[in-house]
C-alpha cells in the first residue's frame, strides 16, 4: 500500500494559484480529481497524518502513488477543466451522478436528412433533440400520436422508409395524413425539416405562434366561409391544445425554471428535476449517485448542477435547488456560458415552487429506494463472486479486473478476436479491444497471437510516464485473464504470457459444454458449484466476450460480402454504387441493363456507364466502341 509521505510535494512547489489536481495510482491510472481555489491549501489537507483523515479520503491517499496539478487563470475554469477530467478519467473516488435510465426522452433525430419523431432511452447521440424525459412511456406514445394531427413528421424506421421510396406509396400513417411522406415526394427535404423544427418548437414549449397561425388559418377559412378547411384547423387546434394539456400548469404563465430536489446520507445521494417551461411540467429526471469521497450537500447541489447542464438542450434563466452550492459564483458564470445569458439560482424557501420541490423530493427519495433495492442484492452477489473467485481458484488476491478473450471466425476466414474487461464484476465496455487476426492455423495459434500482442503492448506502456498512459490502450493489467475454451487454449494463453514476460497473471479457461474450469498444468478441471456467484460471473464474462467477438465478426464478414463487382470499376464509388443498385434494385438488374439505362441514372454519365457495363460483362470491347 502506497504512503503518501513517499509522494507528498516538496514543501512550496505547490502554488497558492487556483487549479485542478490529480492523483494516480502505481499503474498511473488516475483515482481522483479535484479543483481548488488555492492548490496549496487545498493539497496540504490530503498529507496530514492519516489518522485525521476521513476513512474515505485515507482509502484514497493510500491507493493513489502520486499527485499533479495544472494552474488556471480562475474559478470558472477550474470548474469546466475539473468536470471534463472526470468524465474523461471516471476516477474510481470521485463522485459522478448517474442518469436513471429509466426515464425515456422523446427525440427528433434532426442528425438525419428526414428527421423522426421517436421514443428513446440511454446514452444521448450528437445532432439529435431531446425532451422530458417523462415519467412513462405510454404517456410519449400518447402525446406524440396526438401531435402528429397538427404536425405529421416521420416517425418510422429506416427500413419502413426506404421500403415505402422503393415501393413509391407510403404507409398507412401516410394515408391517415399523419405523416407528410417525405418517402414519396408528398414534401420536400426542406419542408419536412421546417416541420420538424416545428415539432422541437411546440415540445420545447413555445406553442404559441403555432395557435396563432391556426387560430388565423379558421377564422379566414370560416370568413370566406370554406368550412372544410376552417374544421381541418380547428381539428389540429383542439389536438394542439390537448396536448399541452397534458402537461399540469404548476406555475405562472411564461415562467421557466428547473426545480431540484437531493435526497443525501452518508453513503449515497439521489437527485430529482422537473423541468418547467411556460408553467408547465415538460419533463422530468432522476440521478443516483454512490459517495466514495464525503461530501456535504453543497458540494453535492454543485456537482449535481455540472452534470445536469453538461448535455442539456436549454438553460433556463432560473435553477432552483435545495441548498446554494459550493463555489455558486463559479457555477453562475458557467451557467451564463452555456445560456448565453443571466442565470439565477435560489434556493425556494414558501410559495408554489417551494411545493414543487417539496413533490421532487418525494420522487428522489422513490429513485434512491430503487436503486438500493437493486444495488442491495447486486453489490452483495457481486462481492460474493470475487471472493469465491479466489478461493476457488487460489489466487492472491480477488480479480477486481478480469479479462476475457474470445476467437470468431467462419471456417477459419474472416477471423476475428475480442477482449472484454470486467471491473468489479461489472463491464467496462470502453476498455473492450478487438484484434484482426492474420493466417493463424487454429484457435490456439490465434489465442496465442493476440495474448502476446496485448501483453507486449502492456509491457511497453508500464514503462511510459503517467502523463503518457493516458492514452495508452493497454496500459492496465488484469488480475485474472479468461479464455473461452479447455485445455489446449488455456496451455496456448499461459506458454504466450510466460514468453512474453508476465508469469504471474494467472490464467485459467471456461469450456463451454460443461462449464469446466481449466487451470494451466492441471490434469483435471476445477469445477466450481453450478449456482454459486462465481461461477454466473465467468459465464457473464465469457459470454460477453463471445458476443463481442461475433459482433466483430459479423461486421468483417458483411463487409467482405457486401463487395460488388461496382467496387472494381474506376469512377463508381460508395455513393454512386448505392444510387445504382437503389435504382436498378439488386446487382443482376443492373447487369442485364443497356449503357443508355445506366447512363440515366444520376450522377452516371456516359463514360462511366460504359465503363460499368463493361465491368459488368466482362467485354472490354464496348469501351471502345
Amino acid at each position: 500500500m502506497p504512503d503518501p509521505s513517499e509522494y507528498r510535494p516538496a514543501p512550496g512547489s505547490i502554488p497558492a494559484a487556483p487549479g485542478v489536481y490529480r492523483f494516480r495510482d502505481p499503474h498511473g491510472r488516475v483515482v481522483y480529481v479535484g479543483k481548488a481555489k488555492s492548490l496549496r491549501s487545498r493539497l496540504s489537507n490530503y498529507f496530514q497524518p492519516l489518522g485525521a483523515l476521513h476513512p474515505r479520503t485515507r482509502v484514497m491517499v493510500t491507493t493513489a502513488a502520486s499527485v499533479e496539478w495544472t494552474v488556471v487563470r480562475n474559478e470558472v475554469e477550474a470548474l469546466v477543466l475539473e468536470h471534463s477530467w472526470i468524465k474523461q478519467y471516471d476516477p474510481r473516488f470521485n463522485v459522478v451522478f448517474k442518469d436513471d435510465k429509466s426515464y425515456p426522452f422523446l427525440a427528433v433525430t434532426m442528425n438525419e436528412k428526414y428527421p423522426r419523431m421517436q421514443v428513446m432511452r440511454g446514452d444521448r447521440k450528437k445532432g439529435v433533440r431531446y425532451f422530458g424525459p417523462y415519467a412513462k412511456a405510454w404517456a410519449i406514445r400518447e402525446t406524440v400520436d396526438t401531435l402528429l394531427t397538427v404536425l405529421p413528421v416521420r416517425t418510422c424506421a429506416p427500413a419502413v422508409f426506404s421500403k415505402a421510396q422503393r415501393q413509391g406509396r407510403p404507409c398507412l400513417l401516410g394515408y391517415i395524413d399523419k405523416c407528410a411522406a417525405p418517402c414519396v415526394g408528398r414534401v420536400t427535404e426542406q419542408e419536412h425539416r421546417e416541420l420538424a423544427d416545428r415539432v422541437c418548437q411546440v415540445l420545447a414549449g413555445d406553442a404559441k405562434p403555432l395557435i396563432r397561425e391556426l387560430t388565423q388559418t379558421m377564422e379566414t377559412a370560416a370568413d370566406r366561409e370554406d368550412f372544410e378547411v376552417a374544421a381541418r384547423a380547428r381539428d389540429r387546434l383542439r389536438a394542439l391544445t390537448s396536448v399541452l394539456e397534458r402537461n399540469a400548469m404548476v406555475l405562472s404563465q411564461g415562467v421557466d425554471v428547473d426545480v431540484f430536489s437531493l435526497i443525501d446520507d452518508e453513503w449515497e445521494a439521489a437527485a430529482h428535476v422537473f423541468y418547467v417551461r411556460d408553467g408547465r411540467i415538460t419533463g422530468e429526471r432522476g440521478w443516483v449517485v454512490d459517495k466514495p469521497e464525503p461530501l456535504d450537500v453543497a458540494h453535492l447541489v454543485a456537482a449535481l448542477l455540472q452534470e445536469a447542464y453538461t448535455t442539456a438542450d436549454s438553460v433556463p434563466p432560473e435553477i432552483l435547488v435545495p441548498a446554494v452550492p459550493a463555489e455558486a459564483d463559479a457555477l453562475r458564470e458557467y451557467l451564463r456560458g452555456v445560456r448565453g445569458g443571466a442565470v439565477s439560482i435560489k434556493v425556494p424557501s414558501r410559495g408554489k415552487k417551494a411545493e414543487l420541490a417539496e413533490s421532487g423530493k418525494r420522487n428522489a427519495q422513490q429513485v434512491l429506494d430503487q436503486h438500493r433495492l437493486k444495488r442491495a442484492s447486486d453489490l452483495t452477489t457481486r462481492s460474493e463472486a470475487l471472493r469465491d473467485l479466489q478461493d476457488y481458484l487460489a489466487l492472491d488476491e480477488a480479480p477486481l479486473r478480469i479479462e476475457c478473450y474470445d476467437i470468431s471466425h467462419t471456417q477459419g476466414t474472416h477471423q476475428v478476436a475480442s477482449m472484454v474487461v470486467f471491473e468489479d464484476a461489472l463491464p467496462r465496455k470502453k476498455e473492450y479491444r478487438q484484434f484482426a487476426i492474420g493466417d493463424a492455423v487454429d484457435d490456439t495459434a490465434a489465442m496465442n497471437d493476440v495474448l502476446t500482442r496485448r501483453f507486449a503492448r502492456y509491457l511497453e506502456e508500464v514503462a511510459l510516464l503517467p502523463e503518457e498512459r493516458e492514452s495508452a490502450r493497454f496500459a492496465y493489467p488484469p488480475q485474472l485473464v479468461v479464455v473461452d475454451g479447455g485445455p489446449p487454449q488455456v496451455a496456448a494463453a499461459r506458454k504466450a504470457m510466460d514468453k512474453v514476460g508476465v508469469p504471474h497473471i494467472p490464467v485459467v479457461g471456461l469450456a463451454k459444454r460443461l462449464e469446466e474450469v481449466w487451470i494451466p498444468g492441471e490434469e483435471f478441471p476445477a469445477i466450481l458449484p453450478r449456482g454459486s456467484e462465481a461461477l454466473y460471473l465467468l459465464q457473464r464474462v465469457r459470454d460477453e466476450a463471445h458476443r463481442f467477438a461475433i459482433r466483430h465478426h459479423r461486421a468483417k464478414r458483411g463487409k467482405a460480402m457486401s463487395a460488388s463487382a461496382l467496387d472494381e470499376v474506376a469512377g463508381v464509388g460508395p455513393t454512386r454504387a448505392k444510387a445504382l443498385i437503389r435504382h436498378f434494385g439488386s446487382l443482376p438488374a443492373l447487369k442485364e441493363a443497356s449503357v443508355e439505362q445506366i447512363a440515366r441514372v444520376p450522377g452516371i454519365g456516359d463514360v462511366t456507364a460504359r465503363a460499368i457495363h463493361a465491368s459488368l460483362r466482362g467485354d472490354s470491347g464496348i469501351l471502345d466502341a
